[in-house]
């Protein structure tokens, strides 16, 4: 499908002495747009009494996006790769946007059919193809430090509910005078309906900000300082290329996969509970010993860590090794899992402590895994890879809340539950991380069998130096 001049890749060809940290920025200019998916529980009260529906209907919302973002980064991938980061940010802020104005539609013509079609659908293929789009960019940008390079833009999108909150319950209070933001008003429809017409518009603005700086570096560019033959020297690092549909053969992009899915599930089963989880481990009889505000704290807290995770995991695997980083997500993950599911009720402070550190990993795992493909696959064709590899976000993003929600349903009614409630879905996802530490372990260089012939690298002199 070709894309007009404007936005082709030949056009954003970066001139000799471009500061290769304009790059970063571009990339956060998306992320912290689309990352406003993590804030839908701001309005989700809301939309179920002016639709006059259940939680789960209306969480549908939140796991179709979520699915459909999986599979339009799997297939829009190659796409993205081949028309670059420019097109793909211009993509990504129309179909974005035009999913916030057909939901808003929805809402105010009281069909929730259009708000699963406008965010479910059409904003669930701005959230792919915007996750994906300065992927590969960045990674060649930055061939010396891909972790920290992917880290510093993926940590936006845990990031972007932490503008998303506070501004959507802002702008409620403004379009609703009823509404305050407390736990005891609910913001009308409508409210819902003129925020969902603003951060469409808004976002719109700030992406296409982002897709109009971003630049690509020549074939033979290369950061001052950087010799591509150090690279051949870690382990696992590959200087040789996997098309996208050869990657996809490999065993090692379904030991991948499984690690992605394992690390994800187990994160969404404490993201997918996080308010009531720390109130329900400390009720005290009838009542909770940890108020609904301080609950919305530690919702706030986990968000930082996610956001927080993202960037320092990531930059400390360039140090590492990609490999041993993702050894403490799921190893060090599953003990920190063992002690919640075990003593996490003894204490608040240590509840906290341990929650926070495993969203850090969740964080972690997403930021680092951009980085883990190119070592193994290189340059060529990552951000399909990438792409194609996030259908385990869209497995883990159903399968996370039915393994939680499942086992919470058998266990007693919301609102009445307890610490032990929680112990079987803790120890389920134990199990999950179990697996994907094995499947890391597995984890081999590719066959060469595998490699491009013609878009291999090669020794090219150096064109300029970054700044």
């Amino acid at each position: 499908m070709a894309v007009p001049g404007f936005l082709a890749r030949d056009r954003i060809v970066a001139k000799p002495g471009f500061n290769r940290w304009l790059i970063p920025p571009a990339a956060l200019a998306v992320h912290l747009c689309i990352g406003q998916v993590y804030a839908t529980s701001v309005y989700k009260s809301a939309l179920v009494a002016d639709f006059d529906s259940s939680l789960t209907a209306i969480g549908a919302i939140f796991s179709i996006a979520i699915v459909v973002l999986g599979l339009s980064a799997a297939v829009f991938g190659t796409w993205v790769d081949r028309n670059g980061p420019r097109a793909a940010m211009f993509t990504a802020a129309c179909f974005w946007s035009a999913g916030f104005l057909v939901a808003a539609l929805g809402i105010s013509t009281n069909q929730l059919w259009l708000v699963y079609l406008g965010y479910g659908v059409l904003g669930g293929i701005g959230l792919g193809i915007g996750y994906i789009s300065p992927v590969s960019t960045l990674i060649k940008w930055f061939p010396d430090r891909p972790g920290l390079a992917t880290g510093m833009a993926i940590m936006g999108f845990g990031g972007g509910a932490l503008i998303a909150s506070p501004l959507s319950r802002q702008l409620l209070s403004l379009y609703d005078d009823g509404y305050d933001g407390t736990a005891g008003t609910t913001a009308s429809g409508g409210a819902v309906a003129g925020l969902f017409v603003t951060l469409g518009l808004v976002y719109l603005v700030f992406m296409m900000f982002g897709a109009a700086i971003i630049r690509v570096p020549a074939d033979d560019w290369r950061p001052d300082g950087f010799d591509p033959s150090a690279v051949k020297q870690k382990a696992l690092v590959t200087t040789a290329s996997v098309s996208a549909g050869n990657a996809i053969k490999t065993p090692q992009f379904w030991l991948l996969w499984t690690v992605l899915f394992c690390n994800v599930t187990a994160g969404i089963g404490i993201l997918e509970q996080a308010s009531p989880m720390i109130q329900d481990f400390f009720r005290d009889g009838a009542t909770s010993a940890v108020s609904a505000a301080a609950a919305g704290g530690f919702v706030g807290l986990l968000s930082l860590f996610n956001m927080a995770g993202r960037f320092v995991w990531s930059s400390t695997s360039d140090v590492i090794g990609r490999k041993g980083i993702y050894m403490v997500y799921l190893g060090l993950g599953l003990v920190l899992y063992v002690l919640l599911a075990t003593a996490g009720s003894s204490a608040v402070w240590l509840f906290v402590l341990l929650a926070a550190v495993i969203i850090s990993f969740y964080g972690g795992g997403f930021a680092t895994i951009p980085a883990y493909l190119r070592d193994l696959f290189g340059t060529y064709q990552v951000g399909a890879i990438h792409g194609r590899l996030l259908t385990a976000w869209s497995a883990a993003g159903v399968a996370g809340p039915l393994i939680v929600n499942g086992v919470l349903d058998t266990q007693g009614t919301p609102g009445e539950l307890v610490a032990g409630d929680y112990r079987i879905a803790l120890f389920i996802m134990v199990g999950l991380l179990a697996v994907g530490f094995v499947a890391n372990l597995l984890v081999r260089p590719v066959d060469s069998k595998w490699h491009e012939k013609s878009t291999g690298t090669t020794a090219t002199p150096e064109r300029s130096a970054a700044r």
